[in-house]
């Protein structure tokens, strides 16, 4: 882990995200309990400590089977099926289900409202410092899955440098040509034709493994199934080994310290990135005029 910053005001957490971060694509995490708290990096169904006494194989097939059942219930809530086991898992993630996937954002307000938003105790009743974390390690893209299964891109036949075909033209039309002999014409290829049988478009191309067949971590930038992915600009990290935490050197953190979080509540709240705008529904409202009345004992 890099040295962590320390920020006591919202101006200065914008100054180190727009001037103190690593060049390069990042991601954002905010957390209410810091990794020194002990709330690790991990996904959701790692912090399940009953299950590491199952070996791999077991904890896999788990997974598996827990994802099937969830995609079968799938069909009466959802109007349109996912397509891909990705998408499932992602589904099922939104829903807090215990996934290998870890929520992120690439909005670094965002996850500056999950650390804020509200502050933890420790065990003596004390307000706790929170944090936002940086993913810097650039880990692999889904998109990238697909861009290897693109086909190759085949030259195009440039017709005045290429041999006259003995094909008079009539032939797709079951009209033998005029200089040859019927049938002739129907064992020749044109070189399209030819092109096809040598070769099919996806021949060659690799499988996009499913999410537990991974062999690294990876982004996932799902569709989006509901107005709160969409106004939290969430993305997924994929966690090849889910019941570990990100490396130290995948990671820096941001301490957000806590006789702060009021004031940066307040900011969010000024500037939009709030209960009412991140949870663009019902609940999202309630939370919203939770905290305008109740909670900070402000003005509607």
């Amino acid at each position: 882990m890099s040295t962590p910053f320390e920020i006591a005001s919202f101006e200065e957490y914008l100054q180190t995200v727009r001037n103190e971060l690593p060049e390069g694509r990042k991601y954002f995490r905010g957390q209410t309990k810091p990794v020194a708290a002990g709330y690790e990096l991990k996904p959701s169904i790692g912090r399940y400590e009953h299950l590491r006494s199952k070996s791999f194989r077991e904890r896999d097939e788990l997974e598996r089977e827990v994802l099937d059942v969830f995609s079968n219930h799938l069909v009466t809530h959802v109007q349109h099926l996912p397509r891909t086991d990705w998408e499932a898992l992602a589904i099922a993630q939104h829903h807090g289900l215990p996934t290998r996937f870890m929520d992120w954002t690439t909005n670094p307000l965002v996850a500056l409202y999950f650390a804020v938003r509200e502050t933890k105790k420790d065990d003596n009743g004390a307000p706790i410092d929170s944090a936002v974390y940086v993913l810097i390690s650039d880990p692999y893209r889904f998109s990238d899955f697909h861009c290897k299964r693109q086909p190759a891109v085949r030259p195009v036949k440039d017709l005045a440098t290429e041999t006259a075909s003995t094909v008079s033209g009539y032939e797709e039309f079951g009209v033998p040509g005029l200089d040859h002999e019927d049938g002739d014409a129907a064992t020749t290829l044109s070189p399209a034709t030819a092109d096809e049988e040598e070769t099919s478009e996806d021949e060659g191309s690799p499988r996009v493994p499913v999410p537990f067949e991974i062999t690294e971590n990876v982004i996932y930038h799902p569709p989006h199934i509901s107005p709160r992915m969409r106004a939290q600009d969430s993305v997924l990290l994929a966690c090849l080994k889910p019941f570990e935490s990100l490396e130290d050197r995948d990671w820096l953190e941001i301490v957000i310290r806590q006789d702060a979080h009021d004031d940066i509540r307040r900011r969010l709240d000024q500037y939009g990135v709030f209960d009412r705008q991140l949870f663009p529904d019902l609940d999202g409202v309630a939370k919203w005029l939770r905290y305008r009345v109740f909670e900070s004992e402000g003005t509607l």
